[in-house]
C-alpha cells in the first residue's frame, strides 16, 4: 500500500510540475483575472443606475455578445479547467494527517472544485448557450430547503461562504498573499502589493454579503432571496451611502483582477 501511494504521488506532482498544466494554470489565473475586471466594470455601472449581471454569468455573457468572444470563452475554459485541475493535485499532495493538513486539503481543493465550477458555466456559454449564476444559486437554496434539515444546511452554507469572505478580508489586510507569487522590485511590487490589498478586502467583503443573503434566505425559507454575486453587489447598493460603497467594492474587484492577471506572470508553481 505505501508503494502504491508513493507511486501515486509522484503521477501527481510530475503532472502538476508538467509544462503544459503550468501553462494553462497561468492563463487560468489571467483569465480569472479578467473575469473580475469585468465583474468590477459591471458594478460599476450599476453603482450609477445602469442594469447588467454584476457576477461571473454576467461577465461571460459579455464576452460570448462580442466578435471573437468565443475564442476567448474557450480560452477562459481551458485555462478554469487547468487551474481547477492544479489545485486539486496541490490538495492530494499535502502532506500529513493533522487538522492543519486537512485545513489545507479542503482550501485547495475547494478552490479546485470553484475554478472547474466556472470553467464549466464558460463552457456553457462557448457552446452557445447561456446560464445565470443568480437562477442558479437560488435553484440550489430552494432544493436544500426542500429536504429534511435544509435550513440547517442552508445556514452551514451561508457560514462558510462568510468564512470564505472573512478568509479573503483576512488575506488581505495581512498581506498574506504575498506567499502565493514572486513579487516585482520597486514601484512595481509595491503597486502589486496595493492591487492586492485592495482586491483580497473587496473580494471578502463581496463574497461576505452573498453569505448573508444565503442566510436570510434560509432564515425567511425564501430561496429567491439567495441571489448570488450579482445580488450581493446589488444589496450594497441598496445600503446607506449604497453607491460610494458599491462603487469602492466595485474598484476592488477590478483590482483584484489586475492582480490576478500579474500572478499569471508571477505566481509560485
Amino acid at each position: 500500500m505505501p508503494d502504491t501511494t508513493d507511486q501515486a504521488r509522484g503521477a501527481a506532482d510530475r503532472l502538476q510540475d508538467s509544462r503544459a498544466l503550468s501553462t494553462a494554470a497561468r492563463i487560468g489565473f489571467a483569465m480569472n483575472g479578467l473575469l473580475h475586471v469585468v465583474i468590477g466594470v459591471i458594478a460599476l455601472g450599476v453603482a450609477f443606475g445602469g442594469g447588467g449581471e454584476a457576477d461571473q454569468g454576467g461577465a461571460l455573457g459579455q464576452f460570448a455578445s462580442r466578435p471573437g468572444g468565443v475564442f476567448l470563452l474557450w480560452l477562459i475554459v481551458v485555462g478554469l479547467w487547468g487551474l481547477g485541475l492544479f489545485q486539486l493535485l496541490e490538495a492530494a499532495l499535502v502532506r500529513g494527517g493533522g487538522k492543519d493538513a486537512w485545513a489545507d486539503r479542503a482550501k485547495e481543493g475547494g478552490k479546485g472544485v470553484a475554478y472547474l465550477a466556472v470553467g464549466l458555466t464558460a463552457f456553457t456559454f462557448a457552446r452557445g448557450s447561456s446560464s445565470d449564476s443568480s437562477d442558479q444559486t437560488q435553484t440550489l437554496s430552494a432544493r436544500l430547503l426542500a429536504v429534511p434539515g435544509g435550513v440547517v444546511l442552508l445556514v452551514v452554507v451561508a457560514l462558510a461562504v462568510v468564512a470564505i469572505g472573512g478568509y479573503f478580508v483576512v488575506k488581505g489586510v495581512k498581506q498574506k498573499f504575498r506567499d502565493d507569487l514572486v513579487l516585482p522590485g520597486g514601484a512595481a511590487g509595491r503597486g502589486t502589493i496595493a492591487l492586492g490589498v485592495t482586491g483580497y478586502v473587496a473580494k471578502g467583503i463581496a463574497l461576505a454579503v452573498v453569505g448573508v443573503l444565503f442566510a436570510v434566505a434560509a432564515v425567511t425559507a425564501d430561496p429567491s432571496e439567495a441571489t448570488g454575486l450579482d445580488g450581493a453587489l446589488k444589496a450594497l447598493a441598496a445600503l446607506p451611502f449604497g453607491v460610494v460603497v458599491l462603487t469602492a467594492v466595485a474598484v476592488g474587484l477590478m483590482a483584484y483582477g489586475v492582480y490576478c492577471v500579474v500572478r499569471a506572470r508571477r505566481a509560485r508553481l
